[in-house]
């Protein structure tokens, strides 16, 4: 056992170590490469008139105390103690504030969201927390959780514009930087050259980020090195008073010296943080909290003894700064987004840590009056660049708002007229149609109630499959849902009508690692069988559905037996008997089989690559005998086939809504969901076994 641990102790170091050099290749490179351009973009208005050791050793000041304020004290103390489940960003923030704040604009939360592993942690939960008038903010304005979402769409949509226009600044100044040791007729090649550069590095990145990673961390950790070295150099050689602007009172004498002038230069001083956003905020990647801070005993330094050597050497050359283009073109995106954050943060450390209103006014008085001024300084500069990217940031915003608030408006659309139980009830077992042997699964955003697409499609077609699964996809608001706990399965109507409800929860980080679509279709159908033992028991861990007859919605994955009664078996092509190969029969025609083999060939040539898994019944014996009757006809229609059955939508605003509401929905909403992916591309259904309902929506 002692050397067990060992073992798993050395792993787990090793992963480690192993994390923290690649995030110097991903996470780090924006910011190792700001002394390129910080003090030329400083000084490149007229601050450039004040040449003086005094405005440089100030400016020094200026860029050193936003570094160490921004990346030392305020992400490495506050913004990584701000976690969801070790994620960090936008996402995280926002998912915190719809959890334990209830600002969430989608009305699916269920009671069994928060019988999540992931959704509550300690501190973070309110339930005993005393509601103030503030608290149910939320709950009685909605204004309130549409401000909250603009914001958090702005803060994304400035993300976005800095992934556009950082890349190509950084290539800038890395390229023309060369150009001083070229000869003159050489800097026509330097633009060709940047767009190679930048043309292979986003290609290289379609390789996946732990090979990029491995390829720039020794890159990037020579050049932190190498520009120290430098920093220490041009210390040692030109100035070494420069270590006196390490006190503060010089960014009193700066403003003092330079007034107006030094406030507008703030937008280039800030370009010194902006690869921040990555290092403790813009951090996707799992584990960044853990491994960011060990990272940041070498980043910092060796930051520091740049940008101090880079004053020590223009406080004795000044005309050495390159008056090129204003570089801060992002200097509003970035300040944008930082305060963005910090305004999420005050919200969380309310609604989500429970401390006091107090607590969260200061957070926000101390950090959010600094950021505002940096960020009235670089707006001061939209027309010498700054109005790229607030064009860009527009776009992605105007865009992803649209997106929401269409699909918000479907969702009501369903919810409103979702069929009700009454209706279900006077059908009888048989639904008056047609029951043909096979399974049906008909997907849904609803988490209760029969979609109207289930009464569109039997109106038109009086006939169904025997086995009917409403199949819910839903995101909850948490970046992972364990393997375990994602289904959640139910009952709707008595057991004679043989429908049934299934949950199918994910983060909003999940993705979806199934081969193909058999694996989803064995684990439904072994989740659904779970369900009727654990049903039959009076056991398993559920919670009330508002469409169930006396049941509940059980995590049927927790239980420890969980698929111990089934076998699995591969094949490869159409080797063997598959449910796609059967969709379309109820029979045991050997025509209709070969047909249909035929037609998947023709249409879907890489179905016959595909490796296909079996589910056979191993272990037959259970102790109630409606019990075993109910999970062998399920799995005599699974070998029938499987249907997925979805809604084709089309979204017209009503003939009386204002001009604005039937442009976005219209025009906007339609053009989104013509050029987007398809439904049925995103959640991965097989395109042979898929039934397309359409359905009119009048929103």
């Amino acid at each position: 056992f002692l050397l067990f641990k060992q073992d798993e102790n050395k792993t787990r170091s090793k992963h480690f170590l192993l994390l923290v050099y690649q995030s110097f290749g991903i996470v780090f490179g924006d910011l190792a490469t700001s002394p390129l351009y910080v003090y030329r973009s400083a000084f490149a208005g007229r601050l450039r008139h004040y040449q003086s050791e005094e405005a440089v050793f100030g400016a020094f000041s200026v860029i050193f105390w936003t570094l160490s304020f921004f990346s030392l004290f305020k992400y490495a103390v506050f913004m990584l103690s701000v976690n969801d489940n070790g994620e960090g960003g936008i996402f995280a923030l926002y998912s915190l504030l719809c959890r334990h704040g209830k600002f969430s604009l989608l009305p699916n939360q269920q009671a069994s969201d928060e019988e999540l592993s992931t959704y509550q942690h300690a501190g973070y939960s309110n339930r005993s927390v005393p509601a103030s008038s503030f608290r149910r903010l939320p709950d009685r304005d909605k204004k309130s959780k549409l401000a909250l979402l603009i914001l958090v769409l702005m803060a994304a949509s400035m993300a976005m514009t800095l992934g556009v226009l950082t890349p190509a600044i950084s290539g800038e100044f890395s390229v023309f930087g060369s150009s001083v040791l070229l000869p003159l007729g050489f800097h026509v090649f330097l633009i060709p050259l940047l767009c190679v550069l930048l043309l292979s590095l986003f290609v290289l990145q379609y390789q996946g980020t732990h090979k990029v990673a491995f390829i720039f961390s020794p890159v990037v950790l020579l050049w932190l090195l190498s520009i120290a070295a430098l920093g220490v150099y041009n210390i040692m050689h030109w100035n070494p008073r420069i270590y006196e602007a390490l006190s503060p009172i010089y960014i009193y004498r700066f403003f003092r010296l330079t007034g107006i002038d030094g406030w507008i230069s703030l937008g280039g001083a800030l370009l010194c943080i902006t690869g921040n956003m990555p290092l403790c905020y813009m951090l996707i990647f799992s584990g960044i909290i853990i491994f960011s801070k060990p990272n940041a005993f070498l980043i910092y330094p060796c930051l520091v003894l740049q940008y101090m050597g880079q004053a020590a050497f223009l406080s004795k050359n000044f005309s050495a700064i390159s008056l090129s283009f204003y570089a801060s073109v992002p200097g509003i995106a970035s300040m944008t987004l930082i305060f963005i954050t910090t305004s999420l943060i005050s919200l969380s450390i309310y609604f989500v840590w429970h401390k006091g209103l107090a607590l969260a006014l200061s957070f926000f008085i101390l950090f959010g009056t600094i950021e505002l001024t940096f960020l009235f300084s670089s707006y001061i500069r939209i027309l010498q660049g700054g109005w790229v990217p607030l064009l860009l940031s527009s776009i992605f915003l105007f865009t992803m708002f649209v997106w929401h608030y269409g699909s918000r408006k479907k969702y009501l659309y369903d919810q409103n007229h979702k069929l009700p139980m009454k209706w279900i009830l006077t059908l009888g077992s048989d639904l008056g149609i047609v029951r043909v042997p096979g399974i049906g699964l008909i997907y849904t955003h609803l988490a209760n109630g029969v979609p109207a697409t289930f009464s569109h499609f039997l109106t038109n077609l009086p006939a169904f499959y025997q086995i009917i699964v409403f199949v819910c996809d839903k995101t909850v608001p948490v970046p992972f849902v364990p393997q375990k706990e994602r289904y959640l399965v139910g009952r709707i109507g008595p057991k004679s009508y043989r429908m049934y409800r299934c949950i199918v929860q994910n983060g909003y980080k999940d993705v979806n690692e199934n081969e193909n679509e058999y694996d989803f279709e064995n684990a439904l159908i072994m989740s659904i069988a779970e369900f009727i033992q654990l049903e039959a028991e009076g056991g398993g861990s559920g919670t009330p559905d508002g469409g169930s007859i006396g049941g509940r919605l059980a995590v049927v994955k927790s239980s420890e037996n969980f698929g111990k009664r089934f076998g699995i078996s591969k094949s490869n092509g159409f080797e063997g008997t598959s449910s796609s190969s059967l969709n379309i029969t109820s029979s045991k025609s050997a025509t209709l089989v070969k047909l249909k083999m035929m037609y998947d060939e023709q249409e879907s040539p890489e179905v016959k690559f595909k490796t296909r898994v079996q589910l056979t019944l191993v272990d037959t014996r259970y102790k109630d005998s409606f019990v075993k009757e109910e999970v062998m006809r399920l799995m005599e229609a699974k070998k029938f086939g499987v249907a997925y059955v979805i809604g084709h939508s089309n979204s017209k605003a009503k003939w009386n809504s204002p001009f604005l509401k039937r442009f976005l929905i219209n025009i906007v909403y339609s053009f989104l969901r013509k050029n987007c992916r398809a439904p049925s591309i995103a959640l991965s259904i097989p395109q042979t076994s898929l039934i397309e309902v359409g359905m009119n929506y009048t929103l």
